[in-house]
């Protein structure tokens, strides 16, 4: 089926609750996912950024999709680069997840580079879903 990158900030536990429950509607969408918090571990000043940079690096190469969380008052910016990265390298699809009430007319007020590098933007897992299975049917 392929792999999906979840990309999204993963500082708090908050943040990872929320990336985990969108792996699992990708999960149960039939898609393999990379998860970078559970799959290369939690980045902490003593690590060595290099092995994170480059695990993740390799993963965006290898999926065939993004969902990343858009949530905040500005897009991670991590989350940033990995959107612009797999956008240029591969066109996409990308999917923006975004539920965060600062933010309620969310394509007029993301920056407009990571609202044109969208395929699809949703505002709850159902919807989410949603996209997942037109991507699956081939329609994405």
């Amino acid at each position: 089926m392929g792999k999906i990158y979840v990309a999204g900030p993963l500082f708090t536990e908050g943040q990872r609750w929320l990336l985990e429950r969108i792996d699992m509607v990708c999960r149960e969408q039939g898609f393999d996912t990379y998860l970078p918090h559970r799959d290369a571990g939690v980045f902490d000043r003593d690590s060595d950024s290099s092995f994170f940079f480059e695990q993740d690096l390799r993963q965006l190469q290898e999926s065939v999709a993004v969902v990343a969380v858009l949530n905040g008052d500005d897009v991670d910016s991590g989350t940033a680069w990995e959107l612009g990265y797999f956008y240029a390298v591969k066109g996409g699809p990308i999917v923006g997840y975004i539920h965060d009430s600062r933010k309620p007319h969310p394509k007029a007020q993301l920056n407009p580079m990571v609202v044109n590098s969208l395929q699809a933007l949703v505002h709850d897992l159902d919807a989410l879903a949603a996209v997942l299975a037109g991507l699956r049917a081939g329609e994405g």
